[in-house]
C-alpha cells in the first residue's frame, strides 16, 4: 500500500466511524448493523460505568439489536473525536477514538432508567477489516474514563 491508498484507508475509515454515530443517533438500525463484518465482536461490558458481562456481543445485529433496545427511546448525540488509526495491511486496520456521548430521556417517558439524562466520556478502541473495498468495523471496546447521570 502506497501513502495516498494509506491515506484515502484512513479517510474511509474516518467516514465509517462518521455513519456510526450518525446512524446511531438518528436510530438507522438496518443501515447501522451493516457497518460490521459478520463475525464483528462488541464488547460494551465497561460502557454504563459499571462492568456488565451481559453486553458483549458477537456481530453486528446481535450488537444493534441490545442497542436498540436500549436507546431507541432516548434522544442521544454520539461524538467521536481525535482518530488514531494504523493501517496493518491491505485489508486489516486499528484505531482509536475519543468519544463523548449525551442521552436524554424524554420528558414523560416511562423508563426502568436510572437516570434522565447521561453523559458519557471515553475511547472506542476498533479494529477494521476491508472487504470488498468496503472497510468495517471488525472489533469494537468501548472503555470510559468518566460516566455522569442525573
Amino acid at each position: 500500500m502506497n501513502d495516498t491508498e494509506r491515506l484515502l484507508a484512513i479517510e474511509n475509515i474516518k467516514q465509517l466511524k462518521a455513519r456510526y454515530f450518525r446512524l446511531m443517533d438518528t436510530k438507522q438500525w438496518a443501515d447501522l448493523a451493516a457497518l460490521f463484518s459478520a463475525d464483528a465482536i462488541v464488547d460494551m461490558r465497561d460502557s454504563a460505568g459499571v462492568r456488565d458481562e451481559n453486553n458483549l456481543f458477537t456481530g453486528g445485529s446481535g450488537f444493534v439489536t441490545a442497542l436498540r433496545g436500549f436507546i431507541e427511546p432516548l434522544v442521544t448525540v454520539h461524538q467521536g473525536h481525535t482518530p488514531e488509526i494504523e493501517i496493518t495491511s491491505d485489508t486489516s486496520a486499528r484505531g482509536i477514538w475519543a468519544m463523548e456521548d449525551v442521552l436524554w430521556l424524554p420528558e414523560g417517558s416511562p423508563s426502568q432508567l436510572p437516570f434522565k439524562h447521561l453523559r458519557g466520556y471515553g475511547h472506542y478502541h476498533e479494529t477494521y477489516e476491508c472487504v470488498n473495498g468496503h472497510w468495517l468495523i471488525k472489533s469494537s471496546r468501548l472503555s470510559r474514563l468518566r460516566v455522569d447521570m442525573h
